[in-house]
């Protein structure tokens, strides 16, 4: 399985302050394989600021406040089934940073942590009912396991 990371940055934020292209494949890698995908895969992942995602947060979701991450699934047009397009993750470097020291992580594994999370999002997983929750859950232990993190 081929899985292609279109990384965009929509922030001041320095580049250098991001995880490499070359992780985030890896990490996004896992996370499919973990989640059962076999095929190819394209996934845009923007790193974005704090006024950015709680615009998204506001209108996609109604809540009005930043988030960690955003998970968007492409759904293919009638009659399309064989695009690798899976979707897109919106992430702000802004609230991990303050996730870290709440939850005392590295940023490395918060933000492994969360590509993994976006990854089985665009992949169908959820986690609103316990019973999703106890399925997608394992899958991201075990992906993080296999990565090297707690």
């Amino acid at each position: 399985m081929q899985v292609d990371i279109d990384l965009q940055f929509a922030t001041k934020e320095p580049i250098e302050n991001f995880p490499t292209l070359e992780k985030i494949t890896l990490w996004a890698t896992t996370a499919l394989e973990i989640g059962g995908r076999k095929a190819d895969s394209e996934i845009t992942v923007r790193m974005v600021d704090s006024d950015e995602i709680h615009e998204l947060n506001n209108h996609y979701r109604h809540v009005d406040r930043p988030t960690n991450i955003l998970s968007f699934p492409f759904e293919l047009p009638e009659g399309v089934d064989d695009l690798p397009l899976l979707g897109d993750l919106v992430i702000c470097k802004e609230v991990l940073e303050r996730e870290c020291k709440e939850q005392n992580k590295t940023l490395e594994e918060h933000f492994c942590h969360l590509i993994i999370h976006g990854c089985l999002h665009l992949l169908g997983y959820d986690h609103i009912e316990d019973v999703d929750a106890q399925e997608m859950e394992p899958l991201e232990i075990k992906a993080l396991a296999k990565l090297g993190f707690k």
